[in-house]
């Protein structure tokens, strides 16, 4: 009897992880379709990842009933509380990433097609888009896994996302100094490329969590050299 529900907790456990991961595919494949939409203009994309936000969110209210209930029938030892108390600041952060992507979305359809002018400045947040959603799969591989040496990296990554942010900022002020007239673009696209900057540090917490359910170390605050040290050790 006491095996049968052994089995069963353990099940329920994975079931919730599974849940996480379905999550944070809906999440990734809402970025890129929101990053798609404002490149491109295209209204059936934008409205879509408007749409997904509303399914990002149920998910996000499911897995903590589901947490919540394995918290009082199961009453987790010390390693599984861990999980649980990291599966659920996971989703918050799945929760927020679909919140910046609908909010690219939102900015892509007050702007419709992008002039050809604001083009090159487009390159510069598809680029940085990308390493944010690589960042986000690898976050959530690492997760998969429970791999924490994956996640220390993923960790180091963030600071890149910074510096493109700030190297598109420094454009921008010069296109804005230039011609007045780009003001109003220019400001969309560094909100936009502020939201992608957020991604990255959404994926980040994610496997700063990661670290958290294998090694039981909140590495949160801490410096990159330690928590390499804490990830390999």
């Amino acid at each position: 009897m006491t095996e049968h529900i052994s089995k069963q907790y353990d099940q329920d456990l994975e079931a919730i992880r599974s849940r996480t991961l379905q999550m944070g595919g809906l999440v990734e494949s809402q970025i890129r379709s929101a990053i798609t939409g404002y490149l491109k203009g295209d209204p059936e994309v934008i409205e879509q990842v408007i749409a997904a936000d509303a399914k990002v969110n149920e998910l996000e209210i499911a897995i903590d009933d589901d947490l919540r209930e394995v918290i009082v029938r199961r009453q987790p030892a010390a390693s599984d509380l861990r999980l649980i108390m990291a599966v659920s600041k996971t989703v918050t952060d799945l929760e927020r990433i679909g919140d910046e992507a609908a909010k690219i979305a939102r900015m892509a359809r007050e702007i419709g097609t992008p002039a050809r002018g604001t083009r090159a400045r487009l390159a510069a947040v598809n680029h940085v888009s990308e390493i944010a959603i690589g960042m986000l799969r690898k976050s959530l591989d690492a997760f998969a896994r429970l791999d924490a040496v994956a996640a220390a990296r993923i960790i180091g990554e963030d600071a890149a996302i910074d510096e493109e942010f700030h190297a598109i900022l420094r454009q921008l002020i010069t296109f804005m100094m230039e011609d007045p007239r780009t003001i109003s673009t220019s400001i969309n696209i560094v909100w936009v490329a502020k939201a992608i900057e957020r991604i990255g540090d959404h994926a980040k917490n994610i496997a700063e969590q990661v670290i958290y359910i294998v090694k039981g170390r909140d590495v949160r605050h801490t410096p990159l050299a330690e928590v390499e040290r804490e990830a390999l050790g």
